[in-house]
């Protein structure tokens, strides 16, 4: 290396996704994307990734990313998409459109709503 700055990375991801899995009780006033069932649906994606050999895709739970009315939630980089995700067919088509071919899945993409 010719600098302090200079690191090597071991891997640099084609996709890279956060999934919010902040687990509040059921009945608190923000509500989580844990307690709307989103543990069982990053577990899914997690498995896909790996059975599907998506080694350039990263895959790393995330703490509150906000909107947490909205959940379960993850956003996709580069590019920023934020997707709600409720079932396990959502993942299923992600993982197949966006990460494999590259492709927004339209239908769940979080839209901000400006006033």
């Amino acid at each position: 290396m010719n600098s302090e700055r200079e690191m090597e990375l071991p891997q640099v991801y084609r996709h890279h996704v956060f999934a919010c899995n902040t687990q509040r009780p059921p009945d608190h006033p923000h509500g989580s994307c844990g307690a709307s069932g989103a543990q069982a649906l990053w577990d899914r994606m997690g498995k896909a990734i790996e059975a599907q050999g998506l080694n350039d895709i990263g895959f790393t739970m995330a703490g509150c990313l906000g909107f947490c009315n909205s959940g379960p939630l993850l956003v996709v980089y580069p590019g920023g998409i934020w997707y709600r995700v409720t079932t396990p067919e959502d993942v299923d088509e992600i993982v197949k459109s966006h990460l494999k071919q590259g492709k927004r899945v339209d239908r769940l993409v979080m839209v901000l709503k400006r006033s």
